[in-house]
C-alpha cells in the first residue's frame, strides 16, 4: 500500500524538483501540492495525507505553526535551505528533515526511514489486536473473571486481574490493590470470591483475598494463623477459619 503525500513548499522549482526526485519510489503516491500554510491546512484537512513534506519558512504561516495546527498528525519531512531549525523539528517527532539543495540518496534514505517506521507500527498495532483477541476469548471460555470494569465520574477504567496484588474489604466496598494505586470496587468479598479462579486467588481472611503469584513468603505464627509477606512488602495475617484453605495452598507449594 502506497503513502499518500503532500508537498508543501513555497518555492514552484522547490516543489517541481521534489515530484521529480520522488518518481523511482513506488511506495510514495503524490496527491497534490501547496504553495503556502493555509492552503496546506485545506488539503491536509480535505485528503488526510500519510506524509506531508513540509517546507519551514513560508510568508503566512511557517511549517511548525501548520504542523502544530494539524489535528490528525500524518509523518512528516520537513524541508529547508536552513539547519538550525533542525532540532525543534526533531523534538515535535519528525521523521526526517532534509537540507536543500538534497537529491535522491538522500531522500531514499528519509523514504526508508518512514517505510520503517510504518512497518514497526503495523506490527505493534496488530500486536495489540491479537492480545485484545486473546483476551477476548479466554474470558468467554473462562467461568472466572479477568477484568473488573471501574466507573468514576464519567471514566471508566479496566483493571487487569493479574495485576491485583490483594483485595481488601472497605466497608461497603472493596480495595483493589495493584503495584501503582489503591481502587475502589464496590461488591461484596463474597460475591467477588466467587468469580475468581481458585488457582490463582486464596482468601485468607473474611476481609481479605491474595493473589498468590505476589506471595512472598507464608510464616506460622500460631493457633492457625498465618502471616503472609508479599512482594510489594506488605504483611498480612490470616485468620483461622481460612486455615484448612491455608493448609491446602501450602501443601501444593513446592
Amino acid at each position: 500500500m502506497k503513502l499518500r503525500c503532500l508537498i508543501i513548499d513555497d518555492e514552484f522549482l522547490a516543489r517541481q524538483r521534489l515530484l521529480k526526485l520522488l518518481e523511482p519510489f513506488d511506495s510514495i503516491l503524490v496527491i497534490g501540492e501547496c504553495k503556502n500554510g493555509q492552503e496546506a491546512l485545506e488539503k491536509i484537512s480535505l485528503k488526510e495525507p500519510d506524509l506531508i513534506f513540509l517546507d519551514i519558512q513560508m510568508p503566512d504561516i511557517d511549517g511548525f505553526t501548520v504542523y502544530n495546527t494539524i489535528q490528525k498528525k500524518p509523518y512528516v519531512i520537513f524541508t529547508t535551505a536552513y539547519d538550525s531549525y533542525a532540532i525543534k523539528a526533531f523534538k515535535i517527532n519528525a521523521v526526517d528533515y532534509l537540507l536543500k539543495p538534497f537529491d535522491e540518496e538522500r531522500l531514499a534514505i528519509a523514504i526508508h526511514r518512514i517505510l520503517e517506521i510504518q512497518k514497526t507500527n503495523k506490527s505493534s498495532k496488530l500486536e495489540e489486536q491479537i492480545k485484545r483477541l486473546l483476551s477476548s476469548l479466554q474470558q468467554e471460555s473462562s467461568p472466572f473473571i479477568n477484568q473488573i470494569s471501574l466507573s468514576s465520574k464519567g471514566r471508566e477504567t479496566i483493571i487487569n486481574i493479574d495485576d491485583v496484588i490483594y483485595f481488601k474489604s472497605d466497608g461497603n466496598y472493596i480495595q483493589l490493590i495493584t503495584s501503582e494505586k489503591s481502587h475502589l470496587y464496590r461488591e461484596t468479598m463474597n460475591a467477588l470470591y466467587s468469580q475468581l479462579d481458585p488457582s490463582q486467588f486464596l482468601r485468607i481472611h473474611r476481609s481479605l483475598i491474595l493473589n498468590i503469584v505476589y506471595i512472598r513468603k507464608c510464616i506460622y505464627i500460631n493457633n492457625n494463623v498465618y502471616k503472609f509477606e508479599l512482594k510489594n512488602d506488605i504483611e498480612v495475617l490470616s485468620s483461622r477459619s481460612f486455615s484448612s484453605q491455608i493448609s491446602e495452598y501450602l501443601s501444593d507449594q513446592p
